[in-house]
C-alpha cells in the first residue's frame, strides 16, 4: 500500500486516524490556496452529521452544507470530516452547532466569505434549518453576506433538500 506525500505539514490526510470522540476543533488543519488570486467557491456537504440534544441526549441528524470563499489558507477534506464527526457525542442545539461550525471556520481559515445551513431531520415533528454567514468586514464579502443572508432560502436561491 502506498502512502500519501505530506503537503504543507498535514498530518491527517493519508493516514489512518482515529476520530475524536468529543467535540474537537483543534484537528481542523489547512493548506495554502494556489489560487488566491481567483474568487471561487469551495462547497463541503455532510450529510451524515449527528449530533445530540443537550437536554435529551437523543440523536440530531442533518446535512452540513459548507460553502466558502478562500483567501490565504483552505481546509483540508479529512481534517474537516473528523472535525464534524467530532460532534457526534456532542450536545448542543442545532442553532449552536451551525454558528460553533462557522466560528470555528472563520478562526481558522480567514476566508473572505463563508455560510453554514444545517438541514435537521424533523425531531416531533418539525424540522430546525439554522443558517450562519459571514463576509470580511470592509470588503464587498461583507455587503454579500448582507444580500445572501436577505435572500437565503427563497425561491430560486440555494434550495437544498435532504427530506
Amino acid at each position: 500500500m502506498t502512502r500519501a506525500k505530506k503537503v504543507d505539514g498535514l498530518s491527517v490526510l493519508g493516514t489512518k486516524v482515529e476520530g475524536p470522540s468529543d467535540y474537537a476543533p483543534e484537528v481542523l488543519e489547512t493548506f495554502e490556496n494556489r489560487h488566491q488570486d481567483n474568487d471561487y467557491w469551495v462547497k463541503f456537504n455532510c450529510p451524515e452529521f449527528t449530533s445530540l440534544c443537550p437536554i435529551t441526549g437523543q440523536p440530531d441528524f442533518a446535512t452540513i452544507y459548507i460553502s466558502y470563499v478562500p483567501d490565504v489558507r483552505m481546509v483540508e477534506s479529512k481534517s474537516l470530516k473528523l472535525y464534524l464527526f467530532s460532534f457526534r457525542n456532542h450536545g448542543d442545539f442545532h442553532e449552536d452547532v451551525v454558528n460553533i461550525i462557522m466560528k470555528d471556520l472563520i478562526k481558522l481559515m480567514d476566508p473572505r466569505y463563508i455560510e453554514v445551513w444545517g438541514k435537521f431531520l424533523p425531531r416531533g415533528g418539525i424540522s430546525i434549518d439554522p443558517f450562519a454567514n459571514y463576509g470580511r468586514p470592509g470588503t464587498k464579502y461583507e455587503r454579500m453576506a448582507a444580500q445572501r443572508f436577505r435572500m437565503h432560502d427563497m425561491a430560486g436561491m440555494d434550495q437544498v433538500d435532504n427530506r
